[in-house]
């Protein structure tokens, strides 16, 4: 396989067959030893750590984390929201971005092109816990427009991210 380059700010460093190998094995279960991970990209040990601390070094691999059930810990309600602004100017994004990012509901946070501004993945225990959340949230600035859709079922949800072929 022919290397590619990482897309993103650096790419002076390119990802080889076997590095995206170490990306899948990894996305699948980081709780791996480096011997195990290696046998399964057809490595020994150091050569397939140094590659995961380059990986690391790089900003490829951003870091390691458990996945936990939102519902065996009481936070059963998963809301999506849409936010318009009238205001588009720096001083109120980073206002605005500041405040939602503090907020340890939101899951993920996006900046939209299209008919809606900002979008917000935001988990709850229930629905009170979502009127604060609510609340908070419009008294953070000023805000044109925000619609909650919540999510009744979750069908697919992954994290792993599928490495393209190079």
């Amino acid at each position: 396989m022919s290397d590619v380059a990482i897309q993103g700010h650096d790419t002076s460093r390119r990802l080889d067959a076997i590095d995206r190998k170490i990306l899948m094995v990894l996305q699948e279960d980081a709780s791996l030893s480096v011997a195990e991970i290696g046998d399964r990209v057809g490595l020994s040990s150091t050569p397939c750590w140094k590659r995961i601390q380059r990986l690391e070094a790089d900003g490829v691999i951003l870091r390691r984390v458990a996945l936990v059930d939102q519902n065996k810990i009481g936070l059963g309600i998963t809301v999506f929201v849409s936010v318009e602004s009238s205001d588009h100017s720096e001083s109120w994004l980073r206002k605005f971005a500041e405040a939602v990012s503090a907020m340890p509901e939101v899951m993920e946070f996006y900046r939209m092109a299209g008919d809606v501004d900002y979008m917000l993945r935001v988990v709850v225990a229930d629905m009170p816990s979502y009127d604060v959340f609510y609340k908070r949230l419009i008294s953070a600035v000023p805000l044109k427009n925000v619609t909650s859709r919540f999510a009744m079922e979750k069908i697919k949800s992954v994290t792993a991210l599928p490495v393209p072929a190079a």
